[in-house]
């Protein structure tokens, strides 16, 4: 494969692309401030979704160092820059795929998930980035890429003979793996459901009487099955110019394109917030009255910690559990 020129970025898309950043670092940062406040909302397809948010909050940053610099050369930042975004992004890949997963195992196959799977998906999701990173950093295959793979930060140096072999491997081999695996996963899962559906439809006479019986499956569960979707819909564009690339086709540096490709490598972050924060009625209706009555609250709770109220403490205390219940339910149907 021949190095074409470099792709010129325009005023308006380096705008566009830092807008998008900007964007998912925020919505990435409310996704772990909401895990980190309301431990009620810790389940375990959440605590997934929180460390796929810790990736894509070092991208997001990363990207936004790089797109802000429109490095025209390799030099000391841009090996960092594209290190650290090589990592997360990456580690982003693998994240997505721990949580479909997870659901297949959950919700198809009704195993029992303990801490051993979670180990396994950290080992794997954080390890295998980590060993490729380094390895591209200490065989000095990162670089700068004339934005052709890539929209203003560095990645695999095109100076480099075989950088194509560490394309794909410092992403794009686990990208395309993604829209295997990611679909397939999709599709058993949603069957399960449809079939699951059926069932309780059929027999729901049987069930009413039958209190403790409770569905595998919740909202909310279901509700993370569209982090593939949203995965595949905003990555497609930087394979579409990877392939583009290593056909020599000029149409890599088609500026709609080029934005896509931007916005579609930066705004996971962003896309997970809509969707499991604002989205999310309990979420969205616990961080409002966070932001609108924190004054409010600290001003009511102030004294059932002063020693006078003790005696009030064990009722005031039961009352809260009982909302802790209460909202638990509510995530799960929203």
């Amino acid at each position: 494969m021949q190095p074409m020129p470099p792709t010129e970025l325009y005023p308006w898309e380096r705008i566009t692309v830092l807008s998008s950043c900007a964007l998912s670092f925020l919505g990435s940062s409310l996704l772990v401030c909401t895990h980190a406040l309301w431990p009620e909302l810790r389940t375990r397809p959440r605590q997934l979704l929180l460390y796929l948010s810790l990736a894509d909050l070092l991208s997001a940053a990363s990207y936004f160092y790089g797109v802000l610099q429109d490095f025209g050369t390799t030099s000391w930042d841009c090996v960092l820059q594209g290190a650290l975004s090589t990592f997360s992004n990456t580690s982003s890949f693998f994240w997505t795929m721990a949580i479909a997963i997870y659901l297949y195992i959950t919700i198809v196959r009704g195993a029992p998930t303990g801490t051993g799977l979670l180990c396994f998906f950290h080992a794997v999701s954080w390890g295998i980035p980590l060993c490729i990173t380094v390895a591209a950093v200490a065989l000095k295959k990162i670089g700068y890429d004339a934005s052709n793979v890539s929209v203003g930060w560095c990645w695999i140096n095109l100076e480099a003979e075989d950088r194509v072999l560490w394309m794909l491997l410092a992403g794009k081999i686990w990208e395309i793996l993604a829209y295997l695996i990611l679909p397939l996963l999709y599709i058993l899962i949603k069957k399960h459901i449809n079939r699951a559906h059926a069932a309780l439809s059929e027999y729901r006479p049987i069930l009413a009487r039958t209190p403790a019986f409770q569905p595998r499956t919740s909202i909310a569960d279901k509700k993370l099955i569209l982090i593939p979707i949203i995965f595949i819909f905003l990555r497609i564009w930087s394979t579409v110019r990877f392939i583009l690339t290593l056909c020599g086709s000029p149409a890599v540096q088609n500026s709609l394109l080029v934005v896509l490709h931007g916005i579609g490598n930066t705004f996971q972050g962003g896309a997970n917030c809509i969707m499991f924060v604002l989205c999310t009625r309990v979420v969205r209706t616990r961080l409002l009255s966070y932001l609108c009555c924190c004054r409010y609250d600290a001003s009511n709770q102030s004294p059932q910690n002063s020693d006078g109220h003790y005696q009030q403490t064990e009722p005031h205390k039961s009352r809260e559990v009982q909302e802790t219940d209460r909202k638990k339910a509510m995530f799960s149907s929203t």
